[in-house]
């Protein structure tokens, strides 16, 4: 099936569309037709991207409910009702709990968890109301699984958010609105949460793949999710991170391969 070939004229909203990921799931769904909003708290981030015959870009700090509320009635006054939700923004800052101020907790808590919950439930509004049988793609990770030390609140906030992936897939179904998780795997180059070359280098030595993440991984993933290839299925999350949540590569012992 031709996952890109059901997303022409589709609507696209895509948060924290200026990323890494982000800029690959703006790119997935306008090199397949669909029209986007793309959405981030510096709209000169996504100049030069495209947006699709009838997309549009929307300033939005996702901190704030009432900016959220506006990014909605935006998209509802644009297009009358999105098709397909990407909660893609995210913040993944690095610190031992013991460091960790409740501000902080707060802004991650708020980023990648508050966030969702409120643009999922303006959006499904308009959805519901227009008759829409959409897809919510929730960009999760690999960490809702697995504690790694000095991310607990990222790790924390993406376990919560797989919980409400699962929680909006019960109520929403009903509507024909389907709600998943996208774990995309490890992928180097964030401008808000940078990583050294060294810790980079260190991850993707891990990984069971043998390689970080493309962007040819998440384009294929989000548009199945996102087309009626994956009709039956909600709730889900969907780990495309080449066996990265699963376990590391690293041997601790001096035997050093099987052979």
């Amino acid at each position: 099936m031709d996952f890109a070939a059901e997303m022409v004229g589709k609507r696209v909203v895509v948060t924290g569309a200026g990323g890494v990921i982000g800029r690959w799931l703006a790119r997935a769904f306008a090199e397949a037709g669909a029209s986007l909003c793309l959405t981030d708290t510096d709209v000169a981030a996504l100049e030069g991207m495209e947006l699709g015959p009838d997309g549009f870009r929307h300033a939005a700090d996702l901190r704030d409910a009432a900016a959220i509320e506006a990014l909605a009635a935006a998209v509802a006054s644009r297009w009358n009702s999105a098709d397909v939700l990407v909660n893609n923004a995210g913040v993944y800052p690095s610190a031992f709990l013991l460091d960790v101020d409740a501000e902080e907790w707060d802004r991650i808590f708020d980023i990648n968890l508050r966030a969702p919950f409120l643009l999922t439930r303006a959006v499904a509004k308009n959805m519901i109301a227009a008759g829409v049988r959409g897809s919510v793609i929730n960009i999760s990770s690999g960490a809702a699984r697995k504690m790694r030390r000095t991310v607990a609140p990222y790790c924390t906030s993406k376990t919560a958010l797989d919980r409400i992936t699962k929680g909006f897939a019960i109520e929403l179904a009903e509507y024909g609105i389907r709600v998943n998780a996208l774990e995309p795997g490890f992928a180097a180059g964030s401008s808000v949460s940078p990583v050294s070359e060294t810790h980079a280098a260190t991850t993707t030595a891990n990984i069971p793949a043998g390689r970080a993440t493309r962007y040819e991984d998440v384009r294929d993933a989000a548009l199945f999710l996102a087309s009626s290839a994956s009709s039956y299925i909600t709730g889900a999350s969907l780990p495309v991170d080449g066996g990265n949540s699963i376990g590391s590569l690293a041997v601790y012992q001096d035997k050093k391969s099987a052979l």
